[in-house]
């Protein structure tokens, strides 16, 4: 529904940890901003693990037309099929934070021990901070 924030998390086939290497991890970042996903939905915060996304964000079209173009253009950049089909979706009710779900979010590399600082962790983004 447009105007409704979206908590999405898709996950690589076979939870293979497909952004290890920075070219792909680098355009899994990239393409939450291209033109094609910021018709449908405006990203408020994401991370990219080494196996799957996590992304909050607002809808400004079909959530199911961004998470598919956000796919297919990631997809394209690295060249090959990346993606399980589908994808999880929590919709975030008024009285829920966004912040506190951003900082969720971009938490995950820490919880992860993959960096032991946020800011050495360079594929997450939220607009708050």
């Amino acid at each position: 529904m447009v105007g409704h924030c979206y908590l999405v998390t898709a996950v690589t086939m076979g939870r293979q940890a497909r952004f290890i290497e920075f070219q792909n991890a680098a355009h899994a970042s990239c393409s939450f901003y291209s033109e094609s996903v910021r018709r449908h939905a405006d990203t408020l915060a994401f991370v990219v693990m080494p196996d799957h996304i996590h992304w909050l964000l607002q809808v400004e079209g079909s959530l199911s037309e961004a998470v598919r173009i956000y796919k297919a253009l990631v997809s394209c950049r690295v060249g090959s099929r990346l993606w399980q089909d589908g994808f999880h979706d929590h919709g975030i009710r008024r009285e829920e934070d966004l912040r506190k779900i951003a900082r969720y979010i971009v938490g995950n590399p820490l919880r992860a021990g993959l960096v032991d600082n946020i800011l050495n962790y360079p594929y997450w983004d939220a607009v708050w901070l």
